[in-house]
């Protein structure tokens, strides 16, 4: 049963969600939360004794705040968030909220394997300054998620938020992909304003798109690898881990398909793909913050069960990215 401090912020932010300009519909016009843009997910900076470092956190923060981010995603995959306590993540939003200018979008994610402690921490995130949720698909039943269930599900947690929902996908990490249906269905949910979806098939990001084009729903993607064809199939952004080092190129890459100057902006994502393969797929958190180290960023070490990288997957690394003329 939820606690009545958590009941009381869930009534309260029912109230709010239908007149918060940044969160859910716009009073005046009925429109949804614009997503559209590049989102960095933000690693979590930890100190060699495996404890976060706030302090490098907000460094970080204000490094990347100088490019024209839309905003940031705090405790998705690249967060390590698995790897935090409840109070750790919490506090690391709050920290962001704080660093981060008023205009950028706060992204955190919320999910937790049953609805209710989704809920309870959709809630705690509002609190703590997120300005939306992005909310991954339970999975430990994996072989019971069916569309039915997580239907139920994010429905249960969006009726409760106080602030907007965005659904992930990341089969990679969960090896459970959101159904197609379930995406439609939920995408009437007046408090689902979107999904990120990181599986990297353009064919089903393009047949989300055209499932919910009647609805006011946006498809971010999950990858800057496929980012490019993600813009030219309707996604209105990404969620791109290599924004974290290269977010000049990517917001470069953004310009250039809203702009259709496409010959330019495939040059552009041919060099990405490498260089994004590196630090997602290969090499994982550990590279993406061996490269942060190398851009003038804090990466540091992961929490353990995550390994450094070895001596030579260190030079692989480095590589992918000097080969495309990045280093």
């Amino acid at each position: 049963m939820l606690i009545p401090r958590v009941w009381s912020s869930v009534r309260l932010g029912l109230n709010r969600v239908l007149s918060r300009t940044l969160g859910g519909w716009s009073s005046g016009e009925g429109r949804r939360m614009d997503l559209s843009g590049i989102y960095p997910p933000v690693t979590t900076p930890f100190t060699a004794t495996a404890e976060v470092d706030y302090g490098k956190l907000e460094e970080n923060l204000h490094k990347l705040g100088t490019f024209p981010f839309r905003g940031f995603v705090l405790q998705g995959s690249n967060g390590e968030f698995p790897f935090l306590t409840s109070s750790e993540r919490l506090e690391v939003v709050s920290r962001a909220r704080q660093a981060l200018p008023k205009d950028k979008l706060l992204l955190a994610g919320s999910g937790c394997e049953s609805t209710q402690a989704t809920v309870e921490m959709t809630v705690s995130m509002a609190q703590a300054g997120a300005d939306a949720a992005m909310v991954v698909t339970p999975c430990y039943y994996r072989g019971r998620m069916s569309s039915t269930a997580l239907i139920h599900h994010y429905t249960k947690v969006a009726d409760l938020s106080p602030i907007p929902v965005v659904l992930y996908s990341v089969p990679a990490n969960t090896g459970l992909d959101l159904p197609v249906d379930a995406v439609a269905t939920l995408s009437q949910h007046p408090n689902i304003v979107g999904i990120k979806d990181s599986g990297g098939d353009v064919t089903r990001i393009g047949l989300i798109v055209h499932k919910t084009r009647s609805q006011d729903f946006q498809v971010l993607a999950g990858s800057a690898g496929f980012l490019l064809a993600s813009y030219a199939i309707g996604a209105v952004g990404g969620v791109c881990a290599l924004a974290n080092v290269l977010g000049a190129q990517v917001c470069q890459l953004e310009r250039l398909c809203l702009t259709g100057q496409w010959e330019d902006a495939q040059k552009l994502q041919h060099r990405l793909i490498e260089p994004n393969t590196a630090v997602t797929q290969r090499f994982g958190i550990p590279g993406l913050k061996k490269t942060m180290d190398w851009f003038g960023y804090y990466g540091g070490p992961c929490r353990s069960p995550l390994q450094e990288l070895s001596p030579a997957q260190e030079e692989a690394l480095r590589l992918d990215f000097a080969s495309n003329g990045w280093l």
